[in-house]
């Protein structure tokens, strides 16, 4: 790193600090105010805000990782664009007349109490035990990796780069609320865009364009069946990424994110009105095209480089582990100022992720714990205890990390691994519960309680057989640790869904008042008229090029 990488480094910090000086000055005199920003963004900040919060470290280190040692298998999660317009086109109506500030809350109205408690109980542990964690823990590696430094005043470079990240995220989350994760996001999302694409460009210069990154890829065979590290449909043999569970899979996991998740629909909830909210996830749809591009095609390009042994600065290019790929190219490629404009893109992604986890977190404790149990608290004290609670929830994450520390080179595979157990009962739950009338309250929770209990008995066996020595072959070692985790989340999923129709039908059938525009064919004439006005033929247009842009990649890589 030259000076003049800390110069730039220096004017992004003063960026930050004006924005945040100016979200001070803004009145936040509510809880609304606080976690969604008053609700009045537009499509920009929301779209971009979407797609910043979405862009962490499993991407700067976990997708690049993941494209240097598997190829484009993994692509099936990120060219998820497809998956954001269903948030905005068939989700959007629904929360928009709901009002609801949380989902756990948005299930409470569709359900029961019960449901709500679950859904907040899940979401605030996932957070703390993968999200958080990991991210942080990538964001110590990255800048280990970038600055070279090993230690710091006889500590651990590692542990002063991931601590100093959580307290200076967490400082401006905590004093300026929802407004300055959207308002940062707008400054951040064109920084990370600019870094990540001149390493691309960069790149390719370096190896030699596509063709050299696509030969060098083809050649590696990466199971028994012939599949090479360019394909994205593999074998249904194939071990890791069968293409039937990773269709069924990702198309899973990626609608319980995208649409169901308090993390991303958090920012959709803020929108000023139904058209702002929708045009919002157009955009961020529009941008999840691009970290395929951005950081898995890079991690190919580490791949080439290492296996070509291509020379660059008098130096053969070495990467040492996957997960080295993105920080490796950037400590490599890149000259004296452009570096320092990377740091502060890899700096903006980490901290938006961040920052949006403990916001949503703390909105999560904050309006399904908190206010439930006392609901006479005034707004501003409900601020203070979401602040209170953002600051317990960075102190967990920080006391997760050396227990996440043996993740190592695995983070993309272990989040989307604990995804696939957590998502298969939410997804049931929310998607019977728009689409069918009939759904009981009972179903419904019934549905995600066995999800839960499912998922926690898959990720124990994980854990218990990983490690136990010469364990027998039994009918439960086959069905939860040897299953392939696509086929089986995709099988839960089916359990989920069966399991809460049942239910259902043997409950009491729930009040047409009480699911009154929360379900597919319950909506007044008014709410019709209202949505149907929220859209024109430019959001249809956008939308058919977003879904021409996906097909077009799958046919490519075929």
């Amino acid at each position: 790193m030259a000076t003049l990488d800390f110069i730039v480094i220096g004017l992004f910090a003063l960026a930050l600090i004006g924005i945040i000086i100016w979200v001070l000055k803004q009145k936040q005199n509510n809880s609304a105010d606080y976690f969604l920003g008053g609700r009045d963004a537009t499509w920009l900040a929301i779209g971009a805000s979407i797609f910043a919060s979405n862009i962490g470290s499993e991407h700067l280190i976990g997708l690049a990782g993941a494209g240097a040692s598997s190829g484009m298998a993994m692509a099936h999660w990120e060219i998820q664009g497809w998956m954001i317009l269903i948030l905005g086109w068939v989700f959007v109506p629904f929360y928009t007349r709901s009002m609801v500030y949380t989902m756990p809350e948005f299930l409470e109205r569709r359900y029961n109490p019960q449901s709500r408690t679950i859904l907040s109980f899940i979401s605030l542990i996932s957070y703390v035990l993968t999200k958080v964690a990991v991210t942080v823990y990538a964001g110590g590696l990255v800048f280990q990796q970038v600055f070279g430094i090993k230690e710091l005043w006889g500590i651990d470079f590692f542990w002063i780069a991931a601590i100093g990240l959580v307290l200076l995220t967490a400082l401006y989350t905590i004093v300026g609320g929802m407004k300055s994760v959207l308002y940062t996001s707008v400054l951040q999302t064109p920084i990370l865009l600019l870094g990540s694409l001149i390493i691309l460009v960069l790149g390719f210069k370096a190896l030699g364009g596509w063709d050299e990154m696509m030969t060098a890829c083809k050649s590696v065979v990466v199971n028994d069946y012939g599949d090479t590290m360019t394909q994205l449909i593999r074998d249904n043999r194939d071990p890791q990424y069968p293409w039937l569970g990773a269709l069924i899979g990702s198309s899973i996991i990626g609608f319980w994110y995208w649409c169901t998740d308090q993390y991303i629909v958090q920012r959709v909830l803020s929108g000023k009105d139904m058209k702002q909210a929708r045009r919002g996830a157009i955009f961020g749809a529009y941008l999840k095209l691009l970290p395929v591009f951005l950081f898995l095609i890079p991690g190919m390009i580490a791949f080439a480089l290492n296996k070509n042994g291509v020379i660059i600065n008098g130096e053969v290019f070495k990467l040492s582990i996957p997960d080295a790929a993105f920080p490796t190219l950037v400590a490599k490629l890149l000259p004296a100022g452009v570096k320092g404009l990377v740091v502060c893109g890899i700096l903006a992604a980490l901290m938006s992720s961040l920052a949006s986890l403990f916001n949503s977190s703390a909105m999560l404790f904050t309006i399904d714990f908190y206010k439930r149990f006392r609901p006479e608290t005034p707004e501003k004290k409900l601020v203070v205890i979401g602040q209170i609670a953002t600051v317990v929830i960075v102190i967990l994450g920080i006391l997760w990390i050396p227990i996440m520390r043996s993740v190592g080179d695995v983070l993309y595979n272990y989040l989307q691994d604990v995804q696939s157990v957590l998502s298969p009962g939410i997804a049931a739950a929310f998607l019977l519960g728009i689409c069918w009338k009939r759904t009981s309250a009972q179903g419904g929770m019934w549905g995600m309680l066995a999800g839960i209990i499912i998922g926690i008995t898959r990720l124990g066996a994980k854990v218990y057989y990983s490690n136990a020595v010469d364990a027998s072959d039994n009918l439960f070692k086959a069905l939860f640790y040897d299953m392939n985790w696509l086929f089986f989340c995709g099988w839960m999923f089916l359990f989920c869904i069966i399991l809460t129709i049942v239910v259902s039908l043997c409950t009491k059938a729930p009040e047409a008042g009480k699911i009154q525009g929360l379900v597919f064919g319950t909506a007044t004439p008014e709410e019709r008229a209202a949505t149907r006005a929220s859209w024109n033929h430019w959001d249809v247009i956008h939308s058919v090029i977003i879904l021409g842009i996906t097909a077009a990649f799958y046919w490519y890589f075929w």
